[in-house]
């Protein structure tokens, strides 16, 4: 894999982590603050939101991801990310709440792990 197709990659696996830390802040701030305050109800809980986030998770995490795993030919970092994002999906399929909150949390804390995965067997590979 080239230099620069490496670096692009390097790169859309750490702003799917931002990206995933931002979602997972997101969804908490959210019930903190319209439980808490009952504030904010529109923005924060609309399900546009979501769903944009979920096309931009799905699209980073299938750009940096799967280079990746056509480089290091391992299965974790994929897998771990699409279970991510089919817990994302699920938080799609529910009442917002609580048990939205979850499975997207759970979601995101996945696609995060799937693209440290994905990182760290970029960086094996390159040490042998």
């Amino acid at each position: 894999m080239g230099s620069s197709l490496q670096s692009i990659r390097h790169r859309l696996d750490r702003v799917g982590l931002t990206l995933s830390c931002l979602c997972a802040v997101h969804c908490v701030a959210s019930l903190v603050v319209i439980a808490g305050l009952g504030l904010g109800g529109t923005f924060l809980l609309d399900p546009a939101i979501h769903r944009y986030g979920l096309v931009v998770a799905t699209v980073v995490a299938a750009v940096a991801i799967g280079l990746g795993a056509l480089r290091h030919r391992r299965p974790a970092p994929f897998v771990t990310a699409m279970t991510g994002l089919s817990f994302m999906g699920g938080g799609l399929a529910v009442p917002h709440g609580v048990e939205e909150a979850v499975l997207t949390v759970i979601g995101v804390s996945l696609v995060a792990a799937g693209h440290v995965l994905n990182l760290r067997q970029t960086r094996l590979q390159e040490a042998r």
